[in-house]
């Protein structure tokens, strides 16, 4: 758990490195992490989670990539958000030092109420960022209505932002600490799961994920993750993160798209979708990939490409209203 948590302060540092290069804005991202002092590989800004250093030693070196994960996930929760109106609740799953809330704030998109889950240590530490920074805090208070905002070492309750210390496998503990938060289970829901899953066994990630296709009668799951993880690529990432200590649980379902979409309809999903990150890539608007491109010089795109090839982005539904 341990190796696993510190994930968070790796993605939190390269996030703010690839904000101040300016591969997109985060005004918030200041106030949960410091500027880092080396600067980060273009392919990590602009790709995936692990770059692969090539020494005499190949290996991978843990620095999370966000440019087009972040825009990735963005397209998808903004497009829950329109079909819903904002009328529905979005629950982050190991959440870290995401900034989601504020930047929907000021973008007059915040849904009905937005959750946070995370470890309970992390948790403490966004919570004690939060109480002492002014604007972190102001844009809660300015949402907030109703009885007094409820805080505590381990969780934060106001009427439009909740952030909970949970374990996220264990699905009945969740559930508990969620409703005591104010969850609605009527609400359409949408839910996130950023590398978390693949650190969770099988069995745990699929009780996590019946669970929420049970619960929400109109509800969507986004989760980017590893894929196609059984090729040499793949097995160097894994064999690096063991070397730290940090295993990848679930990577069995990492195989491939194929893999990733059968996990989400075997566990009660509906509908599932599941594209690589070079498709995401792709995707984005060419007027502004051309603008990052033209931030950093890269001369690995092969090495670019491979990392793109495993990450993906996986999406699924449960839709008894049809939206």
């Amino acid at each position: 758990d341990e190796a696993v948590r510190g994930t968070c302060e790796d993605a939190s540092v390269c996030k703010r490195f690839a904000v101040s290069v300016g591969y997109w804005k985060d005004p918030y991202i200041q106030y949960f992490v410091r500027q880092p002092k080396e600067r980060k590989a273009p392919e990590i800004n602009r790709g995936n989670e692990y770059y692969m250093k090539m020494t005499t030693h190949p290996g991978f070196m843990c620095v999370p990539g966000y440019y087009a994960r972040v825009h990735g996930v963005t397209y998808l929760i903004k497009a829950f958000l329109e079909k819903t109106e904002c009328n529905c609740q979005i629950v982050n799953l190991g959440a870290g030092m995401d900034t989601l809330f504020w930047r929907l704030k000021d973008e007059n998109l915040l849904p009905r109420k937005y959750f946070e889950v995370d470890f309970p240590m992390i948790v403490a530490r966004k919570i004690h960022n939060i109480k002492s920074k002014p604007p972190l805090s102001k844009p809660i208070m300015e949402s907030h209505s109703g009885d007094s905002l409820l805080i505590d070492s381990h969780s934060l309750d106001s009427s439009r932002y909740s952030i909970v210390g949970a374990d996220l496998r264990f699905s009945s503990d969740l559930e508990e600490k969620l409703k005591k938060h104010h969850l609605d289970m009527h609400l359409p829901t949408l839910l996130v799961a950023e590398c978390v899953l693949v650190y969770m066994t099988p069995q745990q990630s699929a009780n996590l994920l019946k669970w929420a296709a049970s619960t929400f009668p109109v509800a969507m799951v986004i989760n980017y993750e590893q894929v196609n993880m059984r090729d040499r690529f793949g097995q160097i990432m894994i064999e690096n993160l063991q070397r730290r200590q940090c295993n990848l649980a679930g990577v069995e379902l990492c195989s491939s798209l194929d893999s990733q979409r059968e996990r989400l309809l075997l566990n009660g999903w509906e509908n599932a979708r599941a594209i690589d990150m070079m498709k995401v890539y792709g995707f984005l608007p060419q007027a502004d990939v051309k603008r990052i491109e033209a931030l950093e010089f890269l001369d690995e795109k092969e090495l670019f490409e491979q990392l793109m090839q495993h990450y993906c982005i996986c999406w699924a539904s449960k839709d008894s209203s049809n939206l």
